[in-house]
């Protein structure tokens, strides 16, 4: 059944339910307002009903039941029958006699709650039925689309077309031997791993190079995401997992991909969902089911290897783990050459390679396709290492709006900017470039970082604040960014790093290490100050100045 269709009919389903339910709260506040309109004369004691007749203001009595209702010309009022003396009362004023209606009362309340109760069995049922029909559509759906017949893919991908990652290709290099030839591995009685997992961040190729193992060995390749497996009925994907597994025995040797296993292999008993932990469980079944060397490898990807299920990790399932990291500046050269292959270019690519720390293959790949169109616009022909430069903060960021400044703002920016600069250069902290409204202080690709080099980096983003509080005895909001980059490097060297005095830290020890950094930036920028006016100026000149800009500067004045 279409969605949209579904939804049509669900939709007119709950309006039908909001009428029934409208209608049924109708019949209950009409029984409530009887109740309470039936009776609404006032009960009155002895001694009141005395006072009435005392005054003569009693017009007619009434008997009704077990009371007595004494009508005035205002109000009508009631009294138990043996409260008062009946003989006096009936004597004076007229009586009339009322027939007792109450069992018809009775019969009336008693029918409305049979009819409320009616109602509401009724809609509980259209409900039960209605679901059973959306589970018998939604299991034919399944059954006549997304159960169609798997399809194996064939990769066209080898490793020429994946860059770098020399270690990932050696390891996977016995595996694609095994799936060219299991004989070989058979007579030796070598058993293969059943399940390679590829751990990694996003966007550093784990697909592509799990479709190069398919192209390099020219096996079929059997692509799935862990997301397609979980459905919300249960036992749809399962059946799905068992169907991927029957295809990719009948076309062994191949591959199995799961994209994002994560999604269908979370450890169980959190968060339960039958359908995922269903789901689970059959993939379980499926590679424990596998023959040794059967022919199939099941290679898994995901970011979030922690919240994968223990059983799932188990030797006999997923027995390697092959851990992809980010690039490094030699695997960045030569995914750029790769990228750069077809595109005419005139580009240094290992200063493009530089200027990446932290790109992923995929940022690589973004990044040149806009660096070709930033070249295509200004009508040429070939791209140059400036394309890379101009695009570089699009890629990282997004296309951020450059604000227009004052020229009071422009001045205030550039004492903040230019402060930046002279610390960074001082104390030999890397930039590419320093601008009047960015900052771009190099990643470092160092594995051990010093604790030297970490406070030299919180003195970088607290020495604009510093800066303006001296030149303009205020402070401004440009600093807020900065700031709260300074205070997360530093809880990262007193708690994460452990580089206080002590082991045992407390927030005191945060709030010292900023203020020693606060005492040593304002006296450096007092002591550079001929400097600080002279990159200021220079920015306001020219909005961005580079590390070698600063430094010639700096070697003028001292």
């Amino acid at each position: 059944m279409p969605a949209t269709k579904r939804k049509y009919k669900q939709a007119m389903l709950n309006a039908k339910n909001i009428k029934i339910i409208t209608g049924l709260l109708v019949v209950l506040l009409g029984l409530l307002f009887f109740t309470v309109m039936r009776d609404t004369d006032t009960l009155i004691t002895h001694t009141q009903a005395n006072a009435l007749y005392s005054d003569d203001k009693i017009e007619k009595i009434i008997i009704d039941g077990d009371y007595i209702r004494l009508k005035t010309p205002q109000n009508t009022y009631k009294i138990y029958k043996d409260a008062v003396n009946k003989t006096a009362f009936f004597e004076k004023y007229p009586v009339e006699v009322v027939e007792d209606n109450s069992y018809l009362y009775d019969f009336f309340s008693l029918l409305i709650v049979l009819v409320a109760f009616g109602f509401l069995f009724r809609l509980i049922q259209q409900n039960r039925l209605q679901q059973l029909k959306q589970i018998r559509s939604a299991n034919k759906a399944e059954e006549g689309v997304d159960m169609a017949p798997v399809q194996a893919i064939t990769s066209t991908v080898t490793f020429d077309d994946v860059a770098g990652i020399k270690d990932v290709k050696e390891e996977l290099e016995e595996i694609i031997d095994f799936l060219k030839e299991p004989q070989k591995y058979r007579d030796l009685g070598i058993r293969l791993p059943k399940g390679v997992l590829l751990v990694g961040p996003p966007g550093v190729g784990k697909t592509l190079i799990s479709k190069a193992v398919a192209g390099e060995a020219n096996v079929p390749f059997f692509y799935q995401s862990g997301a397609s497996f979980v459905h919300i009925y249960v036992g749809m994907g399962a059946k799905r997992v068992s169907e991927l597994f029957r295809k990719a025995k009948q076309s062994a040797p191949s591959i199995i991909f799961i994209d994002e296993i994560d999604a269908v292999g979370k450890s169980r008993g959190e968060f339960r969902n039958d359908e995922r932990e269903a789901t689970l469980n059959q993939l379980l079944t499926e590679m424990d089911g596998f023959e040794d060397s059967s022919g199939v490898i099941v290679i898994g990807a995901t970011n979030k290897i922690e919240m994968l299920d223990e059983a799932l990790l188990r030797a006999g399932r997923f027995d390697r783990r092959v851990h992809i990291s980010l690039p490094d500046l030699e695997d960045r050269a030569k995914t750029l050459e790769l990228y750069l292959a077809n595109k005419p270019n005139e580009v240094n690519i290992e200063e493009v390679a530089r200027m990446t720390v932290g790109f992923n293959s995929a940022a690589l790949d973004t990044l040149t396709n806009e660096a070709a169109i930033y070249a295509m616009r200004g009508n040429r022909r070939m791209l140059e290492t400036s394309d890379f430069e101009a695009v570089k903060e699009k890629v990282l960021l997004g296309k951020r709006k450059i604000l227009s400044f004052t020229d009071e703002e422009r001045e205030i920016q550039a004492v903040y900017q230019g402060a930046k600069a002279v610390i960074a250069t001082w104390l030999d902290v890397e930039f590419e470039k320093i601008g009047i409204v960015n900052t771009r202080l190099l990643t470092q690709e160092h594995e051990i970082l010093s604790k030297s080099q970490l406070l030299s980096r919180i003195k970088v983003y607290l020495a604009g604040s510093i800066a303006t509080r001296i030149r303009y005895n205020e402070q401004f909001t440009n600093a807020a960014s900065d700031i709260a980059q300074a205070k997360e490097i530093v809880g990262k060297v007193v708690y994460e790093y452990a580089m206080s005095d002590n082991f045992t830290v407390t927030p005191l020890q945060e709030e010292e290490l900023l203020k020693e950094s606060v005492s040593e930036v304002n006296t450096l920028l007092k002591t550079l100050d001929v400097a600080l006016s002279e990159i200021s100026t220079y920015l306001l000149a020219h909005e961005n100045i580079s590390a070698d800009e600063c430094r010639e500067i700096l070697r003028k004045i001292f």
